[in-house]
């Protein structure tokens, strides 16, 4: 195949359905939620998906360019860090006979634009701009490389319909001299800074054109500015191509130029049919590790494959000083910072398919640990107290004021009080060391991490005369009620950290002594200080009431007004809103899930019909103000077998970036919220849990569902889970990896390569 045929190729979204999103005409209402829904990342860049289309000397809609890490303050010193936009790299302006060829998006009612999941690329067809006596067809594709995360590419063809004019098309870069501090722009390659962070960004770049398949020489070079002109002729095809490699460094007075150069210079050297070979090949493992396969829901299968598009485009596992923030790089929302959504909405989705990427996300933690040290050492405590909202060091991030609903200024104190935030930490290192057996993590960043979460919760829980230990003045995840007193799921969750804790120094002392000598004399930790975490973790109260067992959100919750949300539905704006802030805080209303998650979480710490008890009281009592809300609640209701719950839970997730009727995303795609879809699925519908020695399974599919598979990683082994439901069978098969136990609801088989395994999912 030639190279103009091959690029014909690539310009062409796949033909099948299921794997395309597509936009067609121009809304503008709805415009900013669209370059949300439409973005693509690598985990390192990441473009908003807005239309390539100029009015004049003017960019109606530039393209957004997030580069992970690259955070400062704008504005006063005072203002919080944020992610800042690097320069936009994809800007093309056409003139026509010397003008500006004037495009609006609206004129253009066959523009269709498609973002094509399987390759990860973003596609526009159709495209006819207009010019007197001209007619341009335009077709487009972007995108950052999976393979070689520095590098992007566009690509443009131009088939001239009509018209014999002189042309000139410019390409150029726009907002060099926004939001960063140039340093130098040369022909090729633009350097800044930022202005308090230290942090310094490149992007060199080359375009060239071709007419007719011949290199058309630029007539024009500036900084950063390319220019070329000819006169176009019926029947000519115009191909324009653009490279650009970006570089970050964290380190002062250091150019990332030279480097970012020799990034461009291998991407010239592969050419763009070879970068998009390395990149579709990337894109092709991803979706061999981490895709999912439902039979029987067409909207079920767009829903998992638009939220698997976006985690693998989040994530850049060979970066350890970032992480992913609110919104990923589809948008600024929150500032582009992390928060628990991380640990507890994408770790899973990582852990399970993609081990290297979760291991980076979770050395980001270790990285910041001292900053994490430093805010317990002024709050009064010892250990680790991680931030709420975190950017680049780890420092808190979260601002202190801001404005609500009705203009007053309202006091922000999840940054001081919700501070189950270390005990989310330090779950997803264990589940991670779970799953993956990873000694090496946990030896060198794990084991401390759990350790200094469990100082800090052992300081952090105070002993009082009723013999128990309490931890009073906190937020819990429902964050409609603050200033509460010993709230279950961060005191249950604090006191699985103490104990996990105290299984690794057990873990370390007696197979690895060396290095839990070396910690615990680095730590300055003692037999004493654990047998005091020890009493800590028995006495700590945590909301159990033995006679009904249900766990009392929080002292006190029980005796609030109790307020039958089903009044109020149809509504829509936030609970808070509707009753005020004060009457929310006195009703038993949640914001999200809070009990429930505790239950989504750590299933062991209800027993008998206690999941059952605490589902039906908490349910109906959740207004769902957050988008972490209806996943867990789906994933929950699925594990107790009702699956017409879960699966409206399902899609009430799904529908909060894909629902056309929403304008939700304008800032970025809810990433926590599409983990939250994908576990869901995987730990709630096929109810997938770990064991010590494999993995076990208690599907409970929806009637729709014939059958659902999906590939997991597990401790260096590959397997592929399919539950068949019409034959009520699931078929595990192990690809790679030693042998290994299978279960389904603790029915145990041993599992080899090679070997073929039915077993049955009957319900008893």
């Amino acid at each position: 195949m030639t190279e103009p045929e091959t690029m014909q190729q690539i310009l062409q979204p796949t033909s099948d359905p299921a794997w395309v999103l597509s936009v067609d005409g121009y809304d503008p209402l709805r415009e900013s939620s669209i370059e949300s829904r439409f973005a693509i990342s690598n985990g390192f860049l990441g473009i908003r998906g807005a239309r390539a289309a100029s009015r004049g000397a003017r960019w109606v809609v530039p393209a957004r360019t997030y580069v992970a890490g690259l955070f400062d303050v704008s504005g006063t010193e005072h203002q919080t860090p944020g992610l800042v936009p690097a320069a936009d790299w994809l800007r093309v302006r056409f003139l026509v006979a010397g003008e500006p060829l004037l495009l609006h998006p609206g004129d253009v009612s066959s523009h269709r634009m498609t973002l094509d999941l399987r390759r990860g690329a973003l596609l526009s067809q159709g495209s006819r701009l207009k010019a007197p006596a001209l007619g341009l067809h335009a077709r487009t594709l972007r995108l950052v490389s999976l393979s070689d995360r520095a590098v992007g590419l566009q690509l443009i063809q131009l088939e001239v319909e009509s018209g014999t004019l002189d042309v000139t098309i410019e390409a150029s870069f726009e907002g060099v001299e926004l939001g960063l501090i140039n340093d130098r722009l040369d022909q090729d390659l633009g350097v800044w800074h930022t202005t308090q962070t230290g942090k310094h960004l490149a992007m060199a770049s080359e375009p060239s054109l071709q007419i007719d398949g011949r290199v058309h020489p630029p007539t024009a070079l500036g900084q950063l500015t390319w220019s070329w002109s000819w006169t176009c002729r019926p029947g000519q095809i115009v191909r324009f191509q653009r490279f650009v490699a970006v570089v970050r460094s964290d380190i002062p007075n250091t150019d990332p130029g030279p480097k970012a150069r020799d990034k461009l210079r291998s991407a010239l050297h592969l050419g763009w049919s070879g970068v998009f070979a390395a990149h579709e090949s990337a894109w092709a493992k991803r979706w061999h590790d981490s895709g999912v396969e439902v039979d029987g829901d067409a909207e079920a299968q767009r829903a998992l494959r638009f939220a698997i598009y976006h985690l693998n485009s989040a994530a850049d596992p060979g970066d350890e000083s970032v992480s992913i923030g609110a919104c990923a790089l589809t948008g600024d929302d929150y500032h582009g910072h992390v928060f628990w959504d991380t640990e507890i909405f994408l770790l899973p989705f990582y852990i399970l398919t993609w081990p290297a990427a979760a291991r980076a996300l979770l050395m980001y933690r270790f990285h910041t640990l001292p900053e994490a040290r430093a805010k317990a050492a002024r709050m009064g405590w010892r250990g680790a107290f991680y931030a709420w909202e975190s950017a680049a060091t780890g420092a808190e991030m979260t601002p202190e004021e801001a404005l609500g609903p009705d203009r007053q200024v309202i006091h922000i104190l999840c940054g001081t009080q919700e501070q189950h935030i270390s005990a989310d930490i330090a779950y997803a290192v264990w589940q991670y060391w779970h799953a993956t057996g990873d000694d090496g993590f946990l030896l060198g960043a794990g084991a401390e991490i759990l350790l200094e979460t469990a100082r800090f919760w052992a300081s952090r829980a105070t002993p009082e005369a009723d013999g128990r230990c309490h931890i009073r003045g906190v937020i819990g995840p429902d964050e409609y009620h603050e200033h509460i007193d010993d709230n279950a799921y961060t005191n249950v969750m604090a006191r699985w950290n103490i104990r996990r804790a105290l299984d690794i120094a057990a873990a370390l002392r007696e197979r690895w002594p060396a290095c839990w000598t070396t910690l615990a004399g680095r730590l300055r930790l003692d037999e004493a200080e654990l047998k005091q975490w020890r009493s800590v973790a028995d006495t700590l109260i945590d909301g159990l009431q033995p006679t009904t067992g249900l766990f009392e959100q929080f002292g006190g919750y029980f005796g609030l007004e109790d307020i039958d949300l089903a009044k109020y539905a149809g509504r829509t704006v936030p609970m808070d809103v509707v009753l005020g802030r004060e009457r929310t805080q006195q009703s038993q209303v949640v914001k999200q899930a809070d009990v429930v998650a505790l239950l989504g979480l750590l299933p062991e710490e209800f027993k008998g019909d206690a999941p059952a008890v605490n589902f039906r009281y908490y349910e109906p009592r959740c207004s769902h103000g957050s988008s972490l809300s209806p996943a867990m609640h789906g994933l929950v209701a699925a594990r107790l077998g009702d699956t017409e719950m879960a699966l409206r839970f399902f899609h009430r997730t799904a529908d909060i970036d894909l629902a056309d009727t929403r304008v939700a995303t304008d800032g970025g795609i809810h990433i926590a919220a599409l983990g939250g879809i994908w576990m869901l699925t995987v730990l709630g519908i096929a109810g997938l849990s770990l064991r010590d020695d494999g993995i076990d399974i208690d599907p409970h599919l929806p009637a729709d569902w014939h059958s659902l598979a999906f590939r997991v990683q597990w401790r260096g082994r590959c397997l592929k889970i399919s539950i068949d439901q019409d034959r009520q069978i699931a078929e595990p098969t192990l690809e790679a990896g030693e042998p290994m136990m299978f279960s389904v609801r603790s029915s145990r088989h041993e599992l080899r390569q090679g070997a073929g395994l039915q077993v049955s999912t009957a319900h008893p």
